[in-house]
């Protein structure tokens, strides 16, 4: 599966693009960020992490599948 990383997702994860592999066909957003967080144990420091699917924000209990596009937004802010 390949994520996009944006943000210091980005920079904690080292590439703009990462490819993850899965060993199911389909998994839970949750799912994910666990596997995530234990690849890259940064990821747990961020105040909040959304995940997009298909271009949509996912909620945890979004199914994945490994052809999905799939993107890392950390906290942004802005004025």
């Amino acid at each position: 599966m390949k994520i996009n990383a944006f943000g210091i997702a980005k920079d904690i994860t080292g590439a703009s693009q990462i490819e993850f592999p899965m060993e199911e066909t389909f998994v839970k957003v949750k799912d994910l960020k666990s596997l995530l967080y234990q690849k890259y144990p940064d990821l747990i420091n961020l105040p909040s992490l959304a995940i997009s699917v298909n271009l949509f924000y996912a909620s945890e209990e979004t199914i994945v599948n490994k052809h999905d596009e799939v993107a890392l937004i950390p906290p942004v802010s802005g004025g």
